[in-house]
């Protein structure tokens, strides 16, 4: 059986399958890019919560995995050399999955470099600006008085919001075939609507190529799956 037990975050979270790749994670628009790459893969993994509203990724466990004290992060028991591998940063999770399975990401090197550039888009701009913009519509910055605030990453969603649509224009996904360009954007637009409730002040119907592609990709079996893991312990 594999031994994981050199891994702290093992003692405050066991593993029942160590042979599994480990997933520590909450189904956040950033921790879900991991749960529907593992769902799209077919690899075996086994989830873990973690309550991030009880402050549970700045556990000293947790941030023995990842310094920075964020979800989501991995275990991979077979990882290079057959050695265990541990990871964080969802971008870079989602390049090693990606590496690893021979999935999700083009062969060739023009387009292979484009996917790329498209997660790096997500990864500086769309995750940033938009868990702004949140926070703003749904956590401590609705009771801000001075709105500039908000109306800047209002603003700036909606720029965004412009790029990936005109990306969009004639494609199905966001680099012809979907990708993990795609699996690492699918959280962050979905949560616009359905968690941040921000259709009325973006105008989200007025995005028609974004809504399209939204659409197909909530169709999918695993991203719906996806989408949900980890769940939250009864």
């Amino acid at each position: 059986m594999t031994d994981l037990s050199s891994f702290p975050i093992t003692q405050r979270w066991p593993a029942s399958h160590p042979d599994r790749i480990q997933l520590y994670a909450t189904p956040t628009p950033n921790g879900v890019k991991v749960s529907i790459m593992l769902e799209e893969t077919g690899l075996a993994y086994e989830p873990h919560f973690i309550n991030i509203s009880n402050n549970e990724s700045k556990d000293p466990a947790f941030v023995a995995l990842n310094p920075n004290g964020r979800i989501p992060a991995i275990i991979d028991p077979a990882g290079p050399d057959g050695k265990p591998l541990a990871l964080w940063e969802s971008g870079a999770i989602l390049l090693y999955l990606a590496e690893k399975t021979g999935q999700f990401l083009p062969v060739d090197p023009a387009r292979r470099y484009e996917t790329l550039a498209w997660v790096f888009f997500q990864m500086s701009a769309i995750g940033p600006m938009f868990g702004q913009l949140g926070f703003f519509l749904r956590f401590g910055g609705k009771d801000i008085e001075d709105k500039r605030p908000r109306q800047r990453f209002v603003d700036e969603t909606k720029r965004l919001l412009g790029v990936l649509d005109r990306q969009l224009e004639g494609r199905d996904w966001i680099v012809d075939d979907y990708s993990i360009a795609d699996i690492a954007t699918i959280g962050w637009v979905n949560a616009l609507g359905a968690f941040y409730a921000a259709e009325a002040i973006l105008g989200l119907d007025d995005y028609a190529n974004v809504q399209a592609w939204l659409e197909r990709a909530l169709a999918r079996p695993a991203v719906q799956r996806g989408l949900h893991i980890p769940a939250k312990p009864a």
